[in-house]
């Protein structure tokens, strides 16, 4: 009788050999893999779905918050109102329509200050054709207006308006212009002159209806243009100021 094999025997009984379950190298059972991707994959999907969550959140705060600011700044504009006192050392206006012009001239002949600067005047343009579009009573003399040439815009404005304050040892000004501009003109100013005490002085254009600025179209254009304006304005000065 042969001796049976014991390396055969001890895999089972009547020389039957049992399966033998392997592990694969790195150390997964059978199906364990296929679960861990799976697994992966749906935290990849969620934190995709939190970023997108968290994206649009920014969004919709920002658009919102935009809104409101924007809201205010319209409100603003359409409720402003002629100061109680206009009494200043000066005037300056800024060009942009003809009724900026007269109005100062006509503050300026009723004694509200006794200089007055035109700031942005066209190279081309005179004190006689100036005085004869403004209806003033009196001949615009030097002595008591003086044009600004150089500016070309708001900034300028400010810019060419601080050296003749300066030069002049002003310490209160008054600021004529549009009320949709004024607040963006008196930023501008408030950066260039600190230390002056500026009075807004709203000059509103007669065809602009701003009081019902939210039905009109085309001043709901012209009043988001100049938002966008003023708060650029004032990141350039608030930025400016910290350097």
């Amino acid at each position: 009788m042969t001796q049976a094999d014991p390396a055969i025997d001890a895999g089972g009984k009547n020389g039957t050999t049992l399966p033998v379950t392997r592990h694969d190298p790195g150390g997964h059972a059978p199906g364990q893999s296929g679960s861990c991707a799976s697994v992966t994959e749906d935290s990849r999907e969620k934190r995709r779905f939190a970023l997108r969550t968290f994206l649009v959140a920014c969004v919709t705060v920002f658009v919102v918050g935009t809104t409101i600011q924007f809201a205010n700044f319209a409100n603003r504009v359409s409720t402003a109102t002629v100061p109680v006192s206009t009494q200043a050392d000066a005037i300056v206006v800024l060009t942009g329509g003809q009724e900026r012009v007269s109005e100062a001239v006509r503050l300026l002949e009723e004694g509200h200050a006794g200089r007055l600067l035109i700031s942005g005047v066209h190279p081309g343009t005179t004190r006689k054709q100036i005085a004869v579009v403004t209806a003033s009573a009196k001949p615009l003399e030097e002595g008591s207006v003086e044009l600004d040439r150089v500016a070309l815009n708001t900034a300028g404005n400010a810019t060419e308006t601080a050296n003749w304050v300066r030069k002049n040892g002003f310490d209160s000004l008054l600021v004529v212009t549009s009320a949709y501009h004024l607040p963006r003109a008196t930023a501008e100013l408030s950066g260039a002159l600190p230390d002056v005490t500026l009075i807004g002085y709203p000059v509103f254009a007669k065809d602009l209806q701003l009081e019902a600025w939210h039905t009109k179209p085309a001043t709901i254009r012209l009043l988001i243009r100049e938002y966008v304006k003023y708060t650029v304005a004032r990141l350039r000065i608030a930025v400016r100021s910290m350097s």
